[in-house]
């Protein structure tokens, strides 16, 4: 998957660093040449010994090593790679790399490399959510660093929440992504996401209660598996993610018009929530409360996005569509994927008790033309995973 590839590994001080000794030994099992950097707080959690018997070479320590400093070996370490990976990346790590310092060997070769950059952040979930932290991680994603997690579980500190380091298969496959080495390379592939907000007035909207959730972790499944990823997206309430063709989006009419801009694609997700209807003549200022009672509103059909693109000239290969239901999840979803002409359909059941919509897991049920496959409740992240993997197949 990675055969020729170079992948310079910055091992950072935390837990979490045992992890990348079966990240090593998976890189390599792929084909990638590992280059290893160990920081002085990672040598607190792994050795020397051990990361170079993996590796299967030098492990680089010191920014003033003499001997390959007579031949300026900072700056050709850090553009002889391919990719730099810092793992785990811990909260002082990022601040550093947002803020241009270079103190040390680690900050110095990704302060001097021209290659791409990513991060698998690890620390305390109070650290993760600090405003400082956050504020380093939009500065470092402006400046082009690729970012894979944290996952939420539990700590070695004892808490539960966001902050462990992405497992060594995630970083692998992220990795392979950013090298365009996954099954996915080469393929362009649509995804919306989102609720849309159809207007009433200036200040006021229809609109349900999905998060984006699960669409924004069906972009970036696809994009870590090496596709070219296009991302409509009504106003979610989580962040789209990086290294995407983004389009921000409100209503449905407007989403319709980014989707058939972006064709032609060889796949097309559709796990938007479009709203199905929308107010005729939408008010140009704030309707009042009046004497004269509630006013009157009519309203219309939104364009069927997923049904338009079934039938559109440039259909892509795969077509997959959503539904969320809250009753009869199983045979409404067969009735959707033979009236709108899609291939699949991924359909859950969102009813208020279940918790899916707006939720982290998801419990999804995929209808193909041979039949249904119940998939056990799992994170949103993993059903993308899944999903994306079924994709990657189908376009084989």
């Amino acid at each position: 998957m990675l055969a020729g590839k170079r992948v310079t590994l910055i091992i950072g001080g935390g837990i979490a660093a045992y992890k990348c000794l079966d990240l090593i030994r998976q890189l390599r099992r792929a084909g990638a040449e590992v280059i290893p950097v160990l920081t002085r707080a990672g040598t607190e959690f792994v050795t020397p010994l051990s990361v170079a018997a993996l590796a299967g070479r030098q492990v680089y320590q010191d920014l003033f090593d003499l001997k390959d400093e007579a031949e300026m070996e900072h700056i050709q370490l850090s553009r002889a790679s391919d990719l730099l990976v810092v793992a785990p990346a811990t909260a002082d790590m990022m601040a550093k790399m947002a803020g241009g310092h270079a103190n040390d060997l680690a900050t110095t070769l990704l302060l001097a490399t021209d290659k791409p950059v990513l991060i698998a952040p690890a620390m305390n979930l109070r650290m993760w959510s600090h405003a400082a932290t956050q504020r380093n991680l939009a500065q470092l994603r402006a400046d082009g660093v690729a970012v894979i997690g944290p996952n939420e579980g539990d700590m070695a500190c004892g808490e539960f929440g966001p902050g462990r380091m992405s497992e060594p298969e995630e970083i692998l496959t992220a990795i392979a992504g950013l090298l365009r080495a996954g099954p996915l390379s080469g393929k362009r592939v649509l995804v919306t996401s989102g609720p849309t907000h159809e207007p009433i007035d200036p200040v006021r909207y229809i609109a349900n209660r999905s998060s984006g959730a699960q669409g924004t972790a069906l972009a970036v499944a696809l994009r870590d598996l090496g596709a070219e990823v296009v991302f409509v997206t009504g106003p979610a309430s989580v962040a789209p993610p990086d290294r995407v063709e983004l389009h921000k989006v409100e209503t449905a009419q407007q989403m319709l018009e980014a989707v058939q801009t972006a064709l032609p694609v060889d796949a097309a997700v559709f796990a938007a929530a479009v709203a199905d209807w929308r107010v005729e003549g939408s008010h140009a200022q704030k309707i009042k409360k009046t004497a004269h009672g509630i006013p009157e509103m009519k309203f219309s059909e939104n364009p069927d996005i997923l049904a338009t693109i079934c039938a559109h000239p440039t259909r892509p290969a795969l077509v997959v569509g959503f539904a969320a239901e809250t009753q009869d999840v199983i045979a409404h979803a067969r009735d959707k994927r033979l009236r709108k002409g899609c291939d699949w359909i991924v359909a859950n059941d969102v009813s208020p008790a279940t918790g899916i919509m707006g939720g982290s897991n998801n419990t999804v049920h995929l209808i193909t033309e041979t039949g249904v496959e119940d998939w056990p409740p799992l994170p949103k992240a993993e059903v993308a995973r899944r999903l994306a993997a079924r994709m990657a197949k189908a376009l084989a």
